[in-house]
């Protein structure tokens, strides 16, 4: 019998390098004619490639002019942002604030205050995004007739009828 410890599988680093992970600018499911709002968007998912499912982090930079989304709100899903670099406008309901470096906002589920992000400066902004992935979440945009529906996976116009 040897004296030497069984040989073990290291564990798995739960790291990743943001570099390393792919981007789309201006990916989105958003119907036509709704997609140019976030066309200066560059979105990272993070959590998904960590195994992360319950929540999901994103790193998104905007650049000038671009926003993070139509303005909107969530019936179940809270949603939470902290800006890291540039100057980004948070508008909601109550009107407009800017968010610097080290600033951050949420937005708890079934609070109907329409939010979003937007670059009004000359430089490239970026922030983490982190949401969690309730079941049974609708979106609504309070300024378009839209709204987006988790369940069934689809964008209807607020009455239902489909995009």
């Amino acid at each position: 019998m040897s004296d030497k410890p069984p040989a073990c599988t290291p564990p798995t680093v739960p790291v990743l390098d943001p570099a390393a992970v792919g981007a789309k600018l201006g990916a989105t499911d958003y119907p036509e004619p709704f997609r140019a709002a976030v066309a200066g968007r560059l979105r990272k998912r993070l959590g998904n490639p960590l195994g992360i499912t319950n929540f999901g982090v994103n790193l998104t930079r905007l650049e000038p002019g671009a926003a993070s989304a139509l303005r909107h709100w969530h019936t179940r899903q809270d949603e939470f942002v902290y800006v890291l670099d540039g100057e980004l406008t948070l508008v909601t309901d109550a009107g407009e604030t800017v968010l610097r470096p080290g600033m951050c906002a949420g937005f708890p589920a079934g609070k109907p205050d329409g939010h979003q992000l937007v670059n009004r400066s000359d430089e490239p902004a970026t922030y983490l995004e982190v949401g969690d992935r309730s079941a049974g979440d609708e979106a609504h945009y309070p300024d378009e007739d839209l709204r987006y529906d988790s369940v069934t996976d689809l964008f209807t116009h607020r009455d239902g009828t489909p995009w």
